[in-house]
């Protein structure tokens, strides 16, 4: 599989923010510029294109990505709504995605997901102690089963994924760089703990 044809990043950045005020927290500011712009950086280059799942402020997003793609049904449903309407929109046989509060994000993510994956349908980043499940490269044509679980109810990733082939794949010699923001006091200090690497 070449990444740069066959895979389109997905920044999920389509929730409430609800930790942290209601804001959105993509935009938030994070070392000088939107926290949404790091996590493009570590994909840019790297897959055929990158896109953003939002369900607010949608200009600003579309100034900092090839594609805004909302959640097909209202409501802010979490992840697995966000993950379904990318796979839906997406012409690539592959999305990888990631949360737009990892700014840390491992240089090499795709390549190893992509080598993780084997002959698998998903593969989904595990940092040595635990699961990212909103870090993971995603068959698209998963789709039409995805949206029969959304339409039973179904809002778990992890219950979701137990349904097919997937593979966990080793990142345990950088868990730190799975660090997301839930927080304001969390934001500062991996502000801090960037600026000095």
């Amino acid at each position: 599989m070449d990444p740069r044809h066959e895979v389109t990043g997905l920044i999920l950045a389509g929730g409430q923010g609800r930790r942290m005020g209601g804001c959105d927290k993509g935009l938030e500011p994070f070392a000088g510029r939107p926290l949404v712009g790091h996590v493009h950086e570590r994909l840019e280059g790297k897959v055929a294109a990158v896109w953003i799942n939002a369900n607010r402020h949608l200009a600003e997003y579309e100034a900092l990505a090839e594609r805004v793609v909302s959640d097909r049904e209202s409501g802010f449903q979490g992840p697995l709504m966000g993950i379904h309407s990318g796979l839906c929109a997406v012409a690539t046989p592959w999305v990888l995605v990631v949360p737009c509060d990892t700014p840390a994000l491992p240089h090499d993510l795709v390549s190893r997901l992509v080598t993780g994956l084997g002959e698998g349908d998903i593969a989904v980043a595990h940092d040595g102690e635990r699961l990212h499940p909103v870090v993971a490269l995603i068959r698209t044509s998963l789709a039409a089963d995805l949206a029969a679980a959304l339409s039973d109810g179904e809002r778990k990733i992890d219950r979701w994924y137990a349904r097919h082939a997937w593979r966990a794949v080793d990142f345990s010699d950088c868990p730190e760089a799975f660090a997301n923001l839930n927080t304001r006091d969390e934001k500062q200090r991996l502000e801090a703990r960037l600026s000095e690497e």
